[in-house]
């Protein structure tokens, strides 16, 4: 194997609930690798993330339409290395879905988190979509490098006057 001294940049975007605002795509940008963890809302935007990086996206409880019907409630990314496993809501997380997995990304809350537990790094990158209660919108990252992982949750600065219109 061929040592990569630069870090594998993934991007971590949830719950846009068809609401992809430009300050979000303007964060992912430069990603290897992009993670939508559920509530998309509306298919162009897994289009749109495409066009950014290659896509592992999984459903949530909203994405209950046949546009999303191939795209599945969970799904394992191998990456640098490392296992990751993308699931809507953790609290349907179940052990044996654990299985060699060294990050676990979810959404659902719309709360941006970062938790390492038992050696498995949880991270919610929070909500990009439109704003719920005084929770911030944000994006998260994953850097991978030489077998070890680190999150950052990107709180988005909107510009004024961009209210969500939902």
């Amino acid at each position: 194997t061929t040592m990569n001294p630069t870090a594998l940049r993934i991007g971590l975007i949830s719950d846009t609930h068809g609401l992809l605002r430009p300050e979000a795509l303007a964060a992912l940008q430069g990603s290897d690798h992009l993670i939508h963890a559920g509530d998309i809302g509306d298919p162009a935007i897994l289009d749109a993330l495409q066009r950014v990086a290659p896509l592992t996206a999984v459903r949530g409880n909203n994405d209950t339409d046949a546009a999303y019907a191939a795209v599945p409630e969970t799904a394992v990314l191998e990456a640098g290395g490392l296992r990751i496993l993308v699931i809507h809501d953790v609290k349907q997380l179940r052990p044996p879905m654990l299985r060699g997995c060294r990050v676990v990304v979810s959404g659902h809350s719309h709360k941006p988190s970062s938790v390492e537990r038992d050696g498995v790094l949880y991270v919610n990158p929070g909500s990009a979509g439109p704003r719920r209660f005084s929770l911030p919108v944000a994006v998260g990252r994953l850097l991978l490098r030489d077998g070890m992982v680190e999150a950052e949750l990107i709180r988005l600065e909107l510009a004024p006057g961009n209210k969500a219109k939902k």
